[in-house]
C-alpha cells in the first residue's frame, strides 16, 4: 500500500496541536508518518507536539518555505498538507490511499468546514468549496494532497510569504485538474470570530485581487498580519 506522509506547518498553535495530531495516530499505526515542521514557536508547540509525531524540525517561519522543508524530509508517495488548527474527516485515510494506488500523479484537496455550526459559517464554507470546483484552486485550509513525483517535479511551493496555496494550485492545474474530494477537513474559525466575518471576507478578496494584480506577496503579509 502507498505510503502517506502528513506534513504540519505550526506556529505558536499549542492550543490546536494536541487535538490535529491526536487524530494522525491511527495513520502512524498503519505506517504511515506524521512530520511537523515548526517555524520558531515560542509557546509550548514543539514541546507538545514531539510525541505526536514521528519527525518534528525547526525552520524559519514561513508556510511555503515550512511545507517544503516537511516535504523534503518526508519518505511517503502522497504528500498531504494539514493545517495545524484542522482535523482531517474519517474517511480521509481510506480516500487517499484509493487515489494513491490508482495513479503516480495526482492532487486536489478536500471540501471545508468550520468548527461551528453557526449558519453564516456554513454559507461561507458551502461558497469556499464550490469557488474551488469552478476555478480548481485548492486552499490550504482544504488540506491540499499531492503525489510526491508531482510534488517534486514541479519544484515545491512557491517560496513567497503568502498565497502560496493559490500560487501551487495555479501552477498544478496547468498540467491536471485537481480532485476535489467531498468529505470535508474541520478548521478553525478564530480567525473570522476575532476579525469578524465581513471584515475578513473583504480582506482576503483584496488581498487575492492585488496577488492577481501582482503586488509582492511580501506586502500582501504586512496587509494580512495588521488585520
Amino acid at each position: 500500500m502507498p505510503s502517506i506522509s502528513i506534513i504540519v506547518p505550526a506556529r505558536n498553535e499549542a492550543t490546536t496541536i494536541v487535538d490535529a495530531l491526536t487524530e494522525l495516530q491511527s495513520w502512524r499505526q498503519l505506517g504511515h508518518e506524521v512530520i511537523v515542521v515548526d517555524g520558531q514557536s515560542t509557546d509550548n508547540t514543539v514541546k507538545l507536539a514531539y510525541p505526536l509525531c514521528d519527525t518534528l524540525i525547526r525552520s524559519h517561519p514561513g508556510r511555503a518555505l515550512q511545507m517544503n522543508v516537511g516535504a523534503n524530509a518526508a519518505s511517503g508517495d502522497l504528500f498531504l498538507f494539514l493545517h495545524a488548527d484542522s482535523i482531517l474527516p474519517t474517511t480521509a485515510l481510506t480516500e487517499l490511499s484509493d487515489l494513491a494506488n490508482g495513479s503516480h500523479n495526482v492532487w486536489g484537496r478536500f471540501d471545508v468546514r468550520f468548527d461551528t455550526t453557526s449558519f453564516p459559517y456554513k454559507c461561507i464554507a458551502t461558497l469556499m468549496n464550490w469557488r474551488s470546483r469552478i476555478t480548481g484552486v485548492a486552499t490550504g485550509d482544504q488540506a491540499i494532497f499531492i503525489s510526491r513525483t508531482l510534488f517534486n517535479d514541479g519544484g515545491g511551493f512557491p517560496n513567497i510569504a503568502l498565497m502560496e496555496d493559490i500560487a501551487m494550485s495555479t501552477q498544478l492545474r496547468g498540467d491536471q485538474d485537481p480532485i476535489c474530494l467531498r468529505s470535508k477537513v474541520t478548521t478553525s474559525a478564530r480567525r473570522w470570530q476575532t476579525q469578524g466575518l465581513v471584515r475578513t471576507i473583504v480582506t482576503m478578496w483584496c488581498l487575492r485581487l492585488a496577488f492577481f494584480f501582482g503586488v509582492s506577496p511580501v506586502r500582501l503579509r504586512e496587509i494580512y498580519d495588521r488585520q
